[in-house]
Order: C-alpha cells, then structure tokens, then sequence
C-alpha cells in the first residue's frame, strides 16, 4: 500500500493523504491529476440539460392517456425517479425516469478517467421500463433494474432484499386485498438474509467455540430474516456485519474512510456480494505481512468479535440480546439541539419493528457501539382501492399538526410503528360530521 502526501496549491494548501494499492487503482489517476495540478473536471446531468418540472407537473397531472402520461415523464432529466402509471382502462407502466447518457469507451461512470469525452443522450426508450407486463403488477424499491440492451445501466441504486420481497409475496397470487396490502407494506423480513446467514454459519469454523458462540449460530441458522421487536438474531447479524466489514475493509480503508463508506448505499450493496465471494482480495489483512487469509477466516474472527463484543455490551445471557434493546427510533425536531426544548418538540424515544431494507424500512447506520439509531424511514403509508376510495387509509409517523401543543402533533407515532392504519376521510358528509373539524375562513 502506498501513502501519499500531497500539497496542492489554491488559497490554502491541501493535504491528501491517501492510500492507493491493488484494490483501488483509480486513485492513482486522482493523484497524477493533482500532483500536477491538472484541473479534475465533473458532470452532472441535473445542471447540463434544461429543467422542465413545471411542464412535466402539468402534463402529468392532465395526462388522459398512458401515451401521453408517457410525454410527460420522458422529459424528466434528472434526478432520476422512478414513476408509477395506471388507469381505468387497466394499463400499468413504471419508468425509470431520467435523461441517460451514452459513452462511447464504455466508461464506467462512478471513476475517475483520463480522458474526457463528451456522451450522447440515449432515447428515452433505451431507460428501463415496464409496460402492462405479463406478471401484471409493477413496484420499485430503488433496486437495480435489469440489463437493457445488454447492460446494466449505472445508479445509485440500494440492494435487491425489498424489491425481492415483494416478488416472492406476491408471486403465487392473482389478486390482493386493501388489508393484505397492509400487511405487504409494514412486512419486516427480509427474503436475502436467509442466504447469507446460511453461507456465514457453513463457513464459520466450528472448533473452540464458546457456549454463547454455538447458541448465537443456532440463532443465526434458524433465522427468516425478521425484524421483530423480541428477535434476537437481527442483533447479532448486524454486530457480525459490521465486524465483517471491520476487518475486511478497514485495513486497506483507514478508520475515517472506512465509517464514511458505511454511510453510502455502496456498502449496503456489498453485503451480500461480499459474502458470496470467497476468492476476494478484500479478504486479506494486509497488516499481517506473512499470513494470507480468507473468508472463512475472517468469519470466524467476526463472530467471536461480535459475539464477545455482545455480552459486554447487554450481558452473558444470550435471550437477552433483544432487538428492541438496541434500536430505537426518535422524530427529532430542529429543537433537539436545545436540551431544554428536545423533550417538549421531540417525538419519541420509541423501540419499533422493522430494520435496513426490509419493507418496514426503519433505516440506521451499522456501528462499533451497538446501539442503533434510526435515521429516516416511510414519511407517509397510504392505501387507495380505486373501486372504493372513500374506504381509503393512511398513516403518518407523527401527527397531522406541526403545534406542539396540539393533541393531532403526535398521536398517529404509535399507530404508525406498531404498523397500524387509520381512515381517510375522502366522503363530503362524513367530513361535515366530524368532530374535529379545521375550519379555514378567508377574510372579508
């Protein structure tokens, strides 16, 4: 591994540090560029093209067809979304809506190049799209969407566990009711994990294990890969997780820039790509110069990190390494930086079902501590039978009202963890008659 310190010239001088080996040689070319001083050039399709939102709204909010919904969506250069379509006429669609570019060489989009080239723009008919197919329903989960003209095209896009899970709950059925659509929305398994938990526990190796060590593999082993308040294989997966990545990155990362790597939707991709592969060169500790070692080495080393690191953390009694014990989940508001406000505008803490990347998808960073903290998740649950809309429900993670002294600022939070639904109210007269009405006056 190389180690680099450079100064480059500007108003003050910038020191990189930065180690470049055999697993990142695109770094190299960062480095020549500006050890010379050669300006580093980036693009990005939102400021190069036009924006034409407001026409996009427009269109498709008068759309009377799915052509010309169609129109409306191809004009949507960036960012990129993904776009859902259906109509009475029982057409369904999805788009992947954004203006793609095409490279000549084929470069890959996320390194750094020698070379710039200036992309064509491909024809919105080359984007990945769905249009009434034969499995007739359409979903994103901002997956990776299959090969068009033969390749994948470039994203940031978050691994496959919900958008799997959604395939596998619906494969064997030919219709779905409002109700089992609940129970799709707030689902809390994974469909992956199974997979991985299976390759970690046949490769961990069985000799000197410790009593908690054997009963945490058996936990492991037995897992559907749900996030239920009282599971406790969740907690020991995502402490192994993070020792796995430990020590299979850190070493050639550093400390800092292996905890930023944690923060992106890349490491989330790695997981199981990681795990399958038994021939990585990541698997190495380059800081042991003579010994070469692999996966199922630094499995093992993982568990017995994870597991120790464990009881330290909530005791040698294993039934009590609970998920509720170590995830919790807090609406903060802007006051939270005020110690004597937080407790009055904050809304929670409360523990809750659900984890990263499964349909109740209560997202958190993996850390060395064990206690996770959950960042973002559904800003809104909503479910409309269009052959009975007045019956629609919803739900909101806190409440209707932004008062804090409001009884609606926070009376939906645990409704919404504990996966629960309330009515909309859609019909004219069941509005009239309700008891708490917001009446807005305009003023003489």
């Amino acid at each position: 591994v190389l180690e680099e310190t450079i100064k480059v010239k500007g108003e003050e001088d910038v020191v990189f540090q930065i180690k470049v080996g055999q697993h990142g040689p695109v770094m190299n070319n960062f480095i020549d560029a500006i050890s010379n001083e050669e300006p580093l050039e980036m693009e990005w399709v939102y400021t190069k093209y036009p924006n034409h939102m407001l026409d996009v709204s427009y269109q498709l909010s008068h759309a009377t067809s799915l052509k010309t919904f169609k129109k409306g969506v191809e004009k949507i250069h960036a960012p990129g979304l993904n776009v859902m379509y259906g109509d009475a006429k029982n057409n369904i669609a999805w788009f992947a809506a954004a203006k793609l570019l095409n490279y000549e060489n084929d470069y890959d989009s996320k390194l750094i190049i020698n070379k710039t080239e200036s992309p064509t723009p491909l024809g919105f008919e080359h984007n990945p799209q769905a249009i009434n197919p034969r499995w007739q329903y359409v979903y994103s989960a901002n997956n990776q969407p299959e090969k068009i003209d033969g390749k994948f095209y470039p994203g940031y896009y978050l691994p496959e566990d919900r958008a799997k899970r959604i395939v596998d709950l619906l494969k064997d059925k030919d219709s779905i009711t409002a109700k089992e659509m609940q129970n799709m929305i707030t689902d809390v398994t994974s469909s992956v994990i199974p997979q991985l938990t299976k390759i970690i526990v046949d490769k961990v190796s069985k000799l000197k294990l410790t009593k908690n060590e054997e009963l945490a593999l058996n936990i492991l082993k037995e897992w559907d890969g749900s996030y239920t308040k009282k599971a406790i294989a969740p907690v020991i997966y995502n402490k192994f997780i993070y020792r796995l990545f430990f020590n299979t990155f850190a070493d050639e990362m550093g400390d800092d820039l292996f905890h930023q790597f944690l923060k992106t939707h890349v490491y989330k991709r790695q997981i199981a790509k990681q795990i399958k592969s038994y021939k990585s060169i990541w698997w190495d500790d380059i800081s042991t110069k003579t010994i070469k070692e692999n996966r199922d080495e630094i499995f093992t080393k993982s568990l017995d990190e994870a597991v120790a690191e464990l009881e330290t953390q909530l005791g040698d009694d294993i039934d009590d390494w609970t998920w509720d014990r170590v995830t919790t989940v807090t609406h903060k508001h802007a006051f939270d930086k005020v110690a004597l406000l937080r407790h009055i505008f904050n809304v929670g803490p409360f523990t809750t079902n659900g984890g990263n990347e499964v349909l109740n998808n209560h997202i958190f960073q993996i850390n060395g501590n064990g206690h996770y903290q959950v960042t973002a998740g559904p800003s809104t649950r909503r479910i409309i039978d269009f052959s009975d809309v007045e019956n629609s429900v919803g739900i909101l993670p806190t409440g209707q009202s932004g008062n804090v002294f409001s009884k609606f600022y926070k009376d939906q939070a645990s409704d919404y963890l504990e996966g629960k639904f309330v009515k909309l109210k859609i019909n004219k007269d069941e509005i009239i008659t309700s008891s708490t009405q917001l009446n807005i006056i305009p003023k003489e």
